[in-house]
């Protein structure tokens, strides 16, 4: 008796292990493996506008067998997709289009129901694992409404105009101002909500020029207005300039100690061509990168005084001049002069005529101790070769105030001031800004004029 209850317990014991090992095969093995497949939903943010097809990614590591997508309207269900795969996949990338007049449809909201499952598992029950999302998207076919309110009339090569414009839309996502050479001009809000200004710049370097006001909402609807401009095109210098041994003995290799990527240079014209060239454009593209923002806050107007920062300055060297370098009769290197240089008396005092932040005040390799201004509306004033500094960089400078003066500081021969004027990252005619007349015809009475039309409507 008891020889066989031993028995009994052996084998109940050997059941229990087996069970046990059985779980533990079931619940490690990957042929019983238990992830449902993923399903995203990869370009919607909770919005279709029925043109577009939405995008849905289907992965799954042991592979997706089949996948189904539904539509759920209040008229009922409708199957948009449904395969399922001789070959299972790990992963599934999806176009799914709208169907067949459901432009018409008068839902405010659909529900997007995706199902995939994966039958390489031996999970429930041989089933394989089953996933399911469920999406709901908002319907907006509405394009959004653009009109331009009041604009410059004209613009130069080289300069700027102003636009001030209304958009109308309940889900906006993104307002921008194209250009021609794919340049995006941010704008500000103005004065009212749904209104937005914005300044333009004309690069001295493109032959053309064309703006047009883009807006998008959130279900990806487009639409675009173009900004009616009068285009002068205004002939700048080309200059023809001859190195000379003394030049390249003397500043060129004083430069070319300061600057790394003149390390190690012994060619003289090699070592004039990478401080005109690529020590310039990493300078430039600093001043590009810090003159490049835009505010975001509401702006009800947009004062700015005729700028002259140099009293008794006199213009020695002009804006959009294009330098072209030779070495006895050899084309050497370019590049363009993308300001005005002022000269009055050694360490002359500068003055900024308008108030503004300081987003820069520190040495830029060409353009020595410099100071970049920030004045609103994507617009920015540079002072290059100064002498000494007087302002630091975060503070805010109040009109008609010394912030530095004049010196021969980077790639500089005498005593002058590097002034610039930049819209957005472009580099602009400081002398419209200098002007008087030019800033009350493009700037005050633009946006005088579309304060009464806003106003009026």
């Amino acid at each position: 008796m008891r020889r066989r209850k031993n028995n009994s317990s052996f084998g109940v014991l050997f059941v229990l292990v087996l069970i046990v090992a059985a779980g533990l095969y079931v619940y490690f093995s990957a042929t019983f493996e238990r992830v449902a497949p993923q399903i995203v939903l990869k370009n919607s943010n909770g919005y279709w506008n029925l043109k577009k097809p939405l995008k849905i990614k289907i992965s799954d590591t042991s592979g997706v067998k089949s996948y189904k997508i539904i539509m759920r309207t209040k008229d009922g269900d409708k199957t948009l997709q449904y395969e399922q795969l001789l070959n299972p996949q790990k992963e599934l990338q999806l176009e799914v289009a709208p169907p067949r007049g459901s432009y018409t449809m008068k839902d405010k909201a659909i529900k997007l129901i995706v199902q995939a499952q994966d039958t390489s598992s031996k999970w429930n029950l041989l089933k394989g694992n089953l996933a399911q999302q469920e999406f709901t998207l908002k319907i907006d076919k509405k394009r959004p409404r653009v009109s331009i309110v009041s604009n410059s009339y004209k613009i130069s090569r080289g300069g700027s105009a102003l636009v001030v414009f209304k958009v109308e839309d309940e889900n906006i996502d993104d307002i921008y101002i194209l250009s021609n050479h794919n340049k995006h001009f941010k704008a500000e809000p103005f004065y009212k909500e749904g209104y937005y200004m914005a300044l333009l710049a004309w690069p001295v370097k493109d032959s053309g020029f064309k703006a047009t006001v883009v807006a998008t909402d959130a279900a990806g609807n487009v639409v675009k207005a173009y900004v009616p401009l009068y285009l002068k095109n205004k002939d700048y210098r080309v200059s023809k300039i001859t190195l000379s041994d003394k030049f390249l003995n003397g500043k060129i290799a004083e430069l070319s100690d300061e600057f790394e990527e003149t390390q190690g240079v012994e060619n003289r014209l090699e070592r004039f061509k990478i401080i005109n060239e690529d020590v310039r454009a990493k300078n430039e593209e600093l001043i590009h990168k810090l003159t490049a923002k835009v505010p975001t806050e509401m702006i009800s107007d947009f004062k700015m005084k005729r700028m002259y920062p140099l009293k008794n300055g006199q213009v020695v060297a002009y804006f959009g001049d294009h330098r072209k370098y030779y070495y006895k009769g050899r084309f050497v290197s370019e590049a363009y002069h993308l300001g005005i240089d002022l000269a009055s008396h050694a360490m002359a005092p500068i003055k900024t005529q308008n108030g503004g932040v300081v987003v820069f005040a520190d040495f830029n390799g060409l353009y020595g101790n410099m100071l970049a201004l920030s004045h609103g509306l994507g617009l920015y004033t540079i002072y290059g070769h100064c002498s000494s500094l007087d302002v630091t960089q975060g503070e805010d400078v109040p009109p008609n105030s010394k912030i530095a003066s004049t010196g021969k500081t980077g790639y500089a021969m005498g005593d002058h001031l590097h002034f610039g004027v930049l819209v957005q990252g472009i580099e602009m005619r400081p002398q419209e800004w200098m002007d008087k007349q030019w800033i009350k015809l493009n700037i005050s009475d633009i946006i005088k004029s579309a304060k009464k039309i806003i106003d009026q409507q």
